[in-house]
Formats: C-alpha cells, structure tokens, sequence
C-alpha cells in the first residue's frame, strides 16, 4: 500500500508540475493576446475581467476561435431566459462526461477483478473518505442513502475546478451562476431531508430550541429562517470567490511584464505566477471538500435537530 500510494503520489506530483508548467505557458501567451488586443495597454485591467468571464467563443489561439451558436431569448411571464451557449457551459457538459467516463472506467474495473488497479485505487479512497470521514460523521447512518448525491457533488467540483488547469479550457466553478445553482441544489436537499424527518410544520417548529422565553422566540425564528438561505448563500461565493481569485492573482502577475514594458521583471512575475498555480491545486481539492462537507452538515443538522 505504502509503494502503491509513493508510486500514485510521485506520478501525481509530475502530472500537475507539468501541467502548471504549460498552463503557465498558456497563460504568458493569452495575457500577450489580450494585452495586444488592448493596443498594448495593459494599466486597464478590463483584459482580465475578459480572461475569467463567460463568453461566447472558446479561444484557442494561435490555432483560431470558435463561434458558439446564439438562440434567440423567450419570455416566462416576466423571466427573460437565454438559452444561448456559452463557454461555461461547454465546460459544464465537458466536466459532466469527464466525471461519468472515469466513474465508468472504474466501475468497469471493479468487475472485471477483484483486485483493482492503481487508478480504481485512488478513486475508491476518495469514495470512502466522502463516506467515513464527512457524509457518517455529519449525518450519521442515515447519510448512506444520500452517498450519491454528496459523491456526484465531490466529484463535479473537483473536476470543474482542475478544468482551470487545462489548457484553453476554463473552470465552471468561477460562474457565479454554476456555484449558486449547486447552492440552490444544497438548499432544496436539507429542507427536503428536514421536512422527510420531521414533516412540513415539525420541521420548522424545530428551528426554534426548546425552553426559551416566549419574548424571544420571533427573533430566534427571524434568525433561524434567515440562517436557511445565508448558508447555502456562503456555500455560492466562496467557490465562486475562491477560485477567481486564484485566476486573478495569476494574471495580474503576468501582466506585470506588460505593465513595466520590461522583461526584467518577468522572472518575479512568472515565478509568482507559478506559485499561485500550485497553490490553485490544493484549492480545488480544498474547496470541493468544504463545499462537500458544509453541505453534509446543513443536512445533518436538518435530519437530527434534537442535537
């Protein structure tokens, strides 16, 4: 087991530096586009706003650029809903098949041996620290039924975070829209899961603590009911706030180069640069698992509020 995770660990480790290494390069080379774009300027950090917004055209300089194809709006009442596809939502669907092909991939290796190889390996420890270390200890056993959920959950962050990792590609996770629909998702899941438990009237009697003067119950249940949309709420921006802020830092960096119009400072810019790139790795891991494991507990405070 100790070579097995040596092994995954030091291949792991080759895997991201390169990686990171031709990130970086990609990134040195869009900031050129974009600074170029700009006639040159790059003191107006509007080039910045465009490398981490959504768009229409998936870029792949110098290789050319996609159009993606825009439909007309249409009108619910008073919602104006466009359907157009964007760049995140390429993602999105990327991220979707990639999540499905390597559960698939595993699952296959699962039948075909007893014994799994390296890879089915990895992905089973993930699988089991979801289980045992976050949904269990949140939720208790009645967390089992919802291992789906909080695994698809685990794995779609994951994989949409280390999509800022891949060349031309972008992270859906830095959408506010993307983080706020799986806030949305969260938040339907603990009041459901409450109301199942308890049902409709004993689920939000259960918000006030017992015992408590007569006077102060309007404001304990003010501040129950406003806690129910704040949580999933801080769950939405710091995904959101957490991973462009890490695509931020690094192109502000590079366009140091630009800014100075000096390659002098290009090692400091680049070196920097890299740095947050590295660090960007341990943030996806690290904001999948808050993400995954708040989420956990919201839904274990919801099914067992006698504690």
């Amino acid at each position: 087991m100790v070579g097995l995770l040596s092994d995954s660990t030091a291949g792991s480790v080759g895997m991201h530096a390169a990686r990171v290494i031709a990130d970086t390069g990609r990134v040195i080379a869009d900031t050129a586009n974009a600074v170029a774009a700009h006639g040159g300027d790059a003191s107006n950090g509007n080039w910045i706003i465009e490398h981490v917004s959504n768009s229409r055209t998936l870029n792949f300089l110098p290789f050319g650029e996609i159009h993606l194809p825009v439909f007309p709006p249409f009108h619910i009442g008073g919602l104006t809903l466009d359907m157009s596809i964007t760049k995140h939502v390429v993602m999105l669907w990327a991220v979707a098949i990639l999540v499905f092909i390597v559960m698939k991939i595993v699952a296959r290796g699962y039948r075909k041996s007893l014994i799994p190889g390296k890879f089915a390996s990895a992905v089973e420890m993930v699988i089991l620290f979801i289980r045992d270390d976050v949904v269990i200890p949140a939720m208790g056993e009645r967390g089992r039924k919802y291992l789906p959920y909080f695994l698809t959950l685990f794995f779609f962050i994951l994989f949409s975070n280390f999509f800022e990792l891949v060349p031309y590609a972008s992270t859906p996770s830095g959408n506010i829209s993307v983080t706020a629909s799986l806030a949305i998702i969260a938040f339907l899941v603990v009041q459901i899961s409450g109301i199942r438990q308890y049902g409709l009237f004993g689920y939000f009697k259960g918000l006030v603590p017992p015992n408590i003067p007569l006077f102060a119950i309007p404001i304990i249940a003010i501040v129950e009911i406003l806690g129910l949309f704040t949580k999933p709420f801080a769950l939405c921006v710091r995904l959101f706030a957490n991973l462009v802020a890490g695509d931020i830092a690094i192109y502000s960096f590079i366009g140091l180069i630009f800014v100075f119009g000096t390659v002098l400072v290009a090692p400091l810019a680049i070196g920097f640069a890299l740095f947050i790139e590295i660090l960007e790795v341990l943030v996806s891991f690290i904001q999948a698992y808050i993400f995954t494991i708040l989420t956990a507990l919201f839904v274990g405070m919801a099914i067992h509020q006698e504690h």
